[in-house]
């Protein structure tokens, strides 16, 4: 190379008072197998590394990119899991609500029946207390103003009749009493 490079110079030093755009035969050829050479140098030596380390480079952008292609694949699949799973649990979040309303609404209603069931029973035991009380009460009464009016009549009638008819007139006449 270094022979190479002394033959330019030779070359160049060689023709006379040239300006640079002279054309020179000498340089030309020189020029051209310096050139010829060194590629035939970079073929043996340098060629095949830097080939293979661009294949290389070339083959780890082209994994990285399938790898890349591959986890954006991944992520979609688990993001429309997610979704998925995100739309379930809401539509059981959905049901346990509807089913929580609608037990309470069974709960509110079987509540307010039982109530009113057991107001009901209230007022039936309260009336048929009232009815059993007022019939006492009537009974007691009809008793006591038969006891009365016996009295009364066996006063005032005690000398035309006897204490049996007194009773007996006392009862017909309460009788006809209740009656009215």
């Amino acid at each position: 190379m270094l022979l190479l490079n002394n033959l330019a110079i030779l070359a160049f030093s060689g023709a006379e008072g040239g300006s640079p755009l002279e054309i020179n035969p000498g340089v030309i050829i020189w020029t051209t197998v310096t050139f010829l050479i060194l590629l035939w140098v970079l073929k043996k030596t340098a060629w095949k590394p830097i080939v293979d380390a661009l294949d290389q480079r070339e083959e780890s952008i082209k994994n990285s990119l399938e790898q890349a292609e591959i986890a954006r694949q991944e992520a979609e699949k688990l993001i429309a899991e997610n979704q998925a799973n995100l739309a379930k649990a809401e539509a059981e979040a959905q049901q346990i609500i509807a089913q929580s309303r609608e037990y309470a609404e069974n709960l509110k209603n079987q509540i307010i029946q039982e109530s009113k069931e057991e107001a009901r029973k209230m007022i039936d035991d309260a009336e048929a207390e009232i009815q059993r009380r007022q019939k006492e009460a009537f009974a007691k009464l009809k008793s006591e103003v038969a006891d009365i009016a016996v009295e009364a009549a066996e006063k005032i009638i005690k000398a035309n009749l006897d204490k049996e008819k007194q009773i007996e007139l006392v009862n017909k006449h309460i009788d006809e009493i209740s009656k009215n």
